[in-house]
């Protein structure tokens, strides 16, 4: 990689190091440092835990750009590729190659998050937050909203999706959180990562001698048939399983704590039956939130100039979707939340070949989610101070710990 002192003039030490601190009291918010660079400059470089010295790109056009450019890789073997986390190095799954064979993989389990498959699950998804909300109110006060109600409801979706015994949540859950969480030392996430590609693969061995109407049996067929090797279709259930539950857990929590500090825009949401304004208010908070707050990451495969700069062949690029999604450029006042806003063009799940496969049915969860707990709780609160509230800064998804609440 070109050298930082040689394409800027700045030692790596005066770079700013990213990911960056997030303000404690607007902890809704993209950081301080960040937001104060998109203002001024699209592509700067900072500094990565290992030394390293990617580019950041700072803009909404910027970003869908380089997402959606072939010359950018997602290859995390490439030389020059942005890491998250120490063991970082190997394929975790087909999300981490790039075209033809991301491709190839990726069809292999898109059909059960099409529009239309999704749409029918809704009703099953209605009686899950429906069940769970009666559990709520039946028992003591106050309640952890995300062990009561936002982890369990994904939990229960995907491992009926999957076909993943839900009554197993506590070794996926516990397993997942080592993997995603930034402070894990390499030793500990790599034993999380073993200890459910284990339980994964016993399972899918199970359903390749008794095949269920699941999404792992098909992914076990797959293997069986020659068209995945063993390792790979254990990583797509694997990626599968942890993105299904964690990344809309945490959504749901975070969303609905957003909704609770702005009492106007939670009371517009609770007392409407339009299921236009409840789609328009999963879209909002999904661009004015953003959990996955470390940025996507790739790394260029040849020259490419952009925002008057060069990036160099093997420079990596970090793009925090966070801030582009607050770029004043596109949305008008972006750090208010607006939920009657047309925010449709985020890109909270990404863009490009990359972005996300299970979009569809992370928004349905969150339209139930939303939709529901405020229609059947009206007069949900917090049950402490925001300052009190503990968010997860030190994990590759953003949300809160706990989220207590009454009502």
């Amino acid at each position: 990689m070109t050298s930082t002192a040689h394409r800027t003039g700045e030692p790596p030490s005066a770079l700013p190091e990213f990911p960056m601190t997030r303000e404690a009291r607007c902890p809704f918010d993209p950081p301080p440092a960040l937001r104060s660079m998109q203002q001024e400059t699209r592509l700067k470089r900072i500094q990565l835990w290992d030394g390293s010295t990617p580019w950041i790109v700072t803009r909404y056009e910027d970003q869908r750009s380089l997402l959606s450019d072939p010359r950018v890789s997602a290859d995390r073997r490439n030389s020059g590729y942005p890491h998250q986390v120490p063991s970082d190095e190997e394929e975790f799954s087909f999300i981490q190659l790039d075209d033809p064979e991301h491709a190839r993989q990726r069809r292999m389990v898109t059909s059960p998050f099409t529009i239309k498959r999704v749409e029918a699950m809704r009703p099953s998804t209605q009686r899950i937050a429906d069940d769970l909300i009666d559990q709520m109110s039946a028992g003591p006060k106050p309640v952890d909203l995300v062990e009561a109600f936002a982890l369990p409801l994904p939990s229960l979706v995907i491992s009926d999706l999957l076909g993943v015994p839900y009554s197993d949540h506590n070794h996926f859950q516990e397993n997942s959180k080592i993997i995603i969480k930034k402070t894990s030392t390499p030793e500990e996430r790599d034993t999380a990562v073993a200890e459910l590609a284990s339980y994964l693969g016993e399972l899918m061995g199970r359903k390749t001698a008794d095949p269920k109407d699941d999404l792992l049996s098909s992914v076990a067929k797959r293997v069986k048939d020659g068209e995945l090797t063993p390792e790979q279709g254990v990583k797509t259930g694997m990626l599968m399983l942890i993105a299904g539950h964690e990344t809309t857990a945490n959504m749901i929590a975070l969303g609905a704590l957003a909704l609770l500090e702005h009492p106007d825009q939670m009371a517009l949401l609770r007392d409407t039956d339009d299921p236009k304004l409840l789609a328009s208010a999963t879209e909002e908070l999904l661009r004015y939130l953003n959990i996955i707050h470390t940025g996507g990451r790739r790394v260029a495969l040849v020259d490419i100039e952009i925002a008057d700069q060069v990036i160099r062949a093997g420079e990596g690029l970090i793009m925090p979707t966070a801030v582009a999604n607050r770029d004043a450029d596109l949305f008008p006042e972006p750090d208010r939340l607006d939920i009657q806003r047309d925010a449709r063009r985020h890109i909270a799940f990404g863009f490009g070949v990359h972005q996300c496969l299970g979009q569809p049915l992370a928004r349905m969860e969150l339209q139930v989610a939303y939709g529901t707990l405020f229609r059947r709780i009206p007069d949900l609160r917090l049950a402490t101070s925001l300052d009190k509230v503990t968010f997860k800064g030190d994990g590759l998804v953003y949300g809160v710990y706990e989220l207590p609440v009454t009502w």
